[in-house]
């Protein structure tokens, strides 16, 4: 099944019911009644966690897409929660850690592609100290947690390539 952006999945004004008019921007617009929609890019928040010896928590994801590849904690930010809220919850929820001393690492696009819709995704990628470095261990959403020096760690493991950007750039100490 090929992946479809959410603009291609949109045939009627969701307000009059008329059909809308082919397009591929993000911009829906209906002719009929001037219903306007903007599909603006979901955004998600990772963490390279880092215990005293500079090692970064990484999880082997256990869930598609990307299945069985290497991210830091992270996922997308709900409604009314701050970027570094978002990724002080996943850390929590995906491998039991406790961060401190966010730092933002940088930003990057990535396209994620679930249940046959391409997401398009800004993926913003934080530092921080792991509080209780002994306590990782993976969630549901994890098949393995490992603590890996960011010079050994490859970013051609990486789940994405906004992950392995994020990695080349956590590895240069920028």
């Amino acid at each position: 099944m090929t992946a479809l952006p959410p603009r291609a999945l949109f045939q009627h004004c969701p307000r009059c019911a008329k059909a809308l008019a082919a397009g591929s921007d993000p911009r829906m617009e209906c002719g009929h009644c001037g219903w306007v929609y903007y599909v603006n890019p979901t955004v998600s928040a990772s963490v390279f966690a880092t215990r005293e010896d500079g090692r970064v928590l990484l999880l082997r994801r256990s869930r598609e897409p990307a299945k069985g590849r290497w991210a830091p904690p992270g996922g997308f930010i709900d409604f009314d929660e701050t970027a570094e809220a978002a990724a002080a919850r996943e850390a929590r929820e995906e491998t039991a850690l406790a961060i401190d001393g966010l730092r933002f690492l940088g930003s990057w696009t990535n396209r994620y592609v679930y249940r046959g819709v391409e997401y398009r995704v800004l993926d913003l990628f934080f530092t921080a100290r792991a509080l209780n470095p002994t306590d990782a261990a993976p969630s549901e959403e994890a098949e393995d947690v490992s603590w890996i020096h960011p010079r050994d760690a490859h970013p051609e493991s990486m789940a994405f390539p906004s992950t392995a950007a994020a990695l080349r750039r956590l590895q240069e100490g920028r």
